[in-house]
């Protein structure tokens, strides 16, 4: 029987998770409107409660009054004991009075009218201190006061209570009546809070439904007319996710244009490298300098292909992780990479400037691919015997090329991706090295600009946080 029992009630779920999973399976706005009218008819409520206590002790504290003054009148001079009034069977009678002494042996031979009992003989002792007591006279309800009286006696007064009775009975209903109607308007304003506060909430929920719907980020939430002046949790919300959908708009529509840029742009070198793997299939056919022809620009072609793609790879990296970054001295860095530009570029002459030795928090391969982007960029203008400038200054790094520079026109694409200059779709590369140098920089606080240096040539400013 025992363990039978013990298996049932392990069966059971607590009351506590049956309450948790009860709220998990409401809705928002019910539960917050049930919260709000709970919160308000208790406080409804618990006035009415009040009051109807601060009332009845009104009423209560009159009457006693009432007492206390008829037992200051009683007696009228009498100090025999016994009954002094009994005619408080009317309303508009006098208080019943009656003098009680100490010793019930001297008490008078005519039966008392009050209930005479231990306490009242204790008060005439001087044993007890006066007290009220609620008591039934011919089937009437009757307040009574008992208090000393003379020497070892008591006097006890009496009214009819029923009108008092009735006065509370009247107003307890009257403010449970109130209460009921605090109650009601208090689910009104439940409902109506709820309704009213959760429809920014609603609304976000809808948003939020359709793009996972629709997988558009385009929809955004309805914000009231005019500026948002409000400056409450839900329309904060409501504004943040709007600013979160247009990033995410942003993001996506980048994202969308990278693939159809890189698909654009690796169409033709897969084309070259088909076309060229298909005549070197047939080399038997082909003379010793023709194969050779079609293995150097094979091998070009692999090699265009694989640069563009590591290329799509480290522009599509957000940010690298925390771990890898370090303090970074820019002079260091720029030197190497000036020293690697010369192995490429034996032609050109660089020369490098320092006014100063920025520390910079970041990624030292990055920031050293940064800077070896601007260099390819500026030796890819830059004729045989051309001069590439850099200057490390405190709170900057510039690199100038004396090539044919920016025109107007181009200059507020250079740093979109796949973005070539009419004067550059003849040279090779693939649009992304200045891009991706944007995105490195912007990743490590900097910001990365271009201008038309004085003199002629592209100068780049890379303005260190």
């Amino acid at each position: 029987m025992t363990g039978h029992g013990d298996r049932t009630g392990s069966r059971r779920a607590p009351s506590h998770r049956l309450g948790a999973r009860w709220r998990r399976r409401r809705p928002l706005r019910t539960r917050l409107a049930l919260t709000a009218s709970a919160a308000v008819a208790l406080v409804a409520l618990g006035v009415c409660a009040a009051a109807f206590f601060v009332q009845r002790y009104e009423i209560y504290h009159q009457l006693d009054l009432n007492l206390i003054q008829s037992a200051a009148l009683a007696g009228g001079g009498r100090e025999q004991p016994g009954v002094v009034e009994g005619q408080c069977r009317y309303l508009a009678s006098p208080a019943c009075s009656q003098i009680v002494p100490a010793d019930p042996a001297a008490d008078p031979r005519e039966p008392y009218l009050l209930p005479v009992s231990r306490p009242v003989r204790e008060v005439a002792a001087g044993r007890r201190a006066p007290y009220v007591s609620n008591i039934t006279l011919e089937g009437r309800p009757t307040r009574m006061l008992t208090t000393t009286f003379g020497h070892r006696e008591a006097v006890q007064v009496a009214l009819r209570a029923d009108p008092v009775e009735t006065s509370v009975r009247r107003t307890a209903q009257l403010l449970a009546a109130v209460g009921g109607g605090g109650v009601l308007i208090a689910a009104a304003l439940g409902y109506w809070v709820s309704r009213t506060g959760l429809a920014p909430v609603a609304r976000l929920t809808r948003a939020a439904e359709r793009i996972a719907a629709t997988r558009d980020p385009r929809h955004r939430i309805e914000l009231p007319p005019g500026p948002v002046t409000r400056e409450d949790e839900v329309t904060r919300l409501a504004t943040t996710f709007n600013t979160m959908l247009g990033e995410l708009e942003q993001s996506v529509t980048a994202q969308r244009r990278l693939v159809a840029d890189a698909s654009h742009e690796l169409r033709t070198p897969l084309t070259a490298l088909r076309t060229n793997a298909e005549l070197l299939s047939r080399a038997d056919r082909l003379t010793e300098a023709q194969r050779d022809r079609a293995a150097g620009a094979l091998t070009r072609q692999i090699h265009e292909v694989t640069t563009l793609v590591n290329d799509l790879i480290e522009l599509a990296r957000d940010e690298e992780p925390v771990p890898l970054v370090e303090s970074v001295r820019l002079v260091p860095l720029a030197e190497h990479a000036v020293a690697a530009a010369r192995g490429h570029w034996p032609a050109l002459v660089f020369t490098v400037r320092t006014a100063g030795d920025p520390v910079l928090n970041g990624v030292p391969a990055r920031l050293s691919r940064l800077i070896a982007n601007l260099l390819s960029n500026a030796a890819k203008f830059s004729g045989a015997g051309g001069e590439i400038e850099i200057d490390v200054g405190a709170a900057e790094l510039t690199v100038r090329d004396h090539g044919p520079g920016i025109s107007p026109a181009d200059l507020p694409y250079v740093f979109d991706r796949f973005y070539r200059a009419r004067a550059a779709r003849a040279l090779p590369g693939s649009g992304l090295g200045l891009a991706m140098a944007r995105q490195i920089a912007r990743a490590h606080g900097a910001e990365l600009t271009a201008e038309q240096a004085p003199g002629g040539g592209a100068l780049f400013r890379l303005s260190l946080p």
